[in-house]
């Protein structure tokens, strides 16, 4: 492993990053993050390294990337053999997808709305959002 400026053990870096000590081992099962070092009693001994490339991916995943399209980010990245347009065009892919995801919850939000104005709250098992729903 390269040389680290800090050692941390993962409850500070689950600290520092504000990432579940769990997801933490999660990302570092599925390879997003490097193996850590370990001291020799056995525990995980992170560096700066852990924690610029966890922060990286807590900000990716704030903002709606899959694991799927952060592993892809960082594939480019660690080859450094990306272009900003390579990043570019996946950005603009994920932009697309969150844009229809919004779309989508206003129409949902529309039919809500619809919903619960034809309903006056009533004490009787009656209810036309009920009836709505059995009507989809």
């Amino acid at each position: 492993m390269s040389h680290q400026s800090s050692s941390i053990f993962r409850g500070e870096l689950s600290k520092k990053t504000d990432v579940n000590g769990e997801t933490i081992r999660y990302y570092e099962k599925i390879g997003l993050l490097p193996e850590p070092a370990r001291t020799t009693s056995g525990y995980r001994v992170y560096g700066d390294l852990h924690l610029k490339r966890l922060s990286f991916i807590k900000r990716c995943r704030e903002l709606g990337f899959a694991i799927k399209e952060i592993t892809e980010l960082l594939a480019l990245v660690d080859d450094r053999k990306y272009t900003c347009a390579e990043i570019r065009d996946l950005t603009v892919t994920h932009l697309k997808e969150v844009e229809e995801k919004i779309s989508d919850l206003r129409k949902m939000q529309k039919t809500l709305r619809h919903m619960v104005s034809e309903c006056e709250g009533g004490q009787l098992p009656e209810c036309p959002i009920v009836d709505s729903l059995f009507d989809s």
